[in-house]
């Protein structure tokens, strides 16, 4: 039987009391002292939200207009964690399809990148997890997602490099076979060299 919320809450609540005890770190200090609870919280209604709830509610709705264009939003701003060293990449998602059917109302892309991004992963499988979901709800394969994200884990251990930017490109449809569509899509979103957190 799969653990509820509050159970999945007390389990990483002990783990970090044990964690933070192995690091001889005083439990009994008042700024120490709530850290587990903080840290539980944070993990089971925050920055791994996405584990536990589903995809948020999405109806496309009916082309009306016919609208038959490449329609893109650029800077959908997201906060997720390395599946790696659990530690936060953070960045920008850029995302476009040409309508068929059906079109999606805008506050919906950011919906959706929110809700992608709060579980522990590597960004290629965020870039792609949002491309599918996207493919699924427009009904259609014309849909190209890219990420450019700033990774804590690079930045703060290991090479310690705070300049790099990662991006991820996941393409389908007219994005994938079409250069001249491709390449209207990525002019219309910043450059990397521009990447600003």
């Amino acid at each position: 039987m799969e653990p509820n919320l509050d159970q999945r809450y007390n389990r990483i609540l002990d783990s970090v009391v044990h964690i933070m005890d192995a690091l001889g770190l005083d439990l009994t200090d008042d700024s120490l002292e709530r850290t587990p609870h903080r840290i539980a919280k944070m993990f089971t209604r925050e920055v791994f939200s996405g584990l536990f709830t589903e995809r948020p509610r999405m109806m496309a709705v009916e082309n009306k207009f016919n609208f038959d264009q490449m329609l893109t939003v650029s800077n959908i701003e997201f906060s997720s964690m390395c599946e790696h060293h659990f530690m936060p990449f953070i960045g920008y998602a850029h995302v476009a399809y040409i309508p068929n059917d059906k079109i999606l109302g805008l506050s919906k892309f950011n919906r959706l990148v929110q809700w992608c991004a709060k579980r522990p992963q590597v960004q290629e499988r965020l870039t792609s997890d949002i491309a599918n979901n996207l493919v699924e709800i427009l009904g259609t394969l014309d849909v190209a997602v890219v990420i450019d994200a700033l990774h804590t884990c690079v930045r703060s251990r290991g090479v310690e490099d705070s300049h790099s930017v990662t991006r991820t490109t996941s393409v389908f449809g007219k994005f994938r076979i079409d250069q001249t569509v491709r390449q209207e899509f990525l002019s219309g979103i910043p450059s990397v060299e521009s990447f600003r957190l």
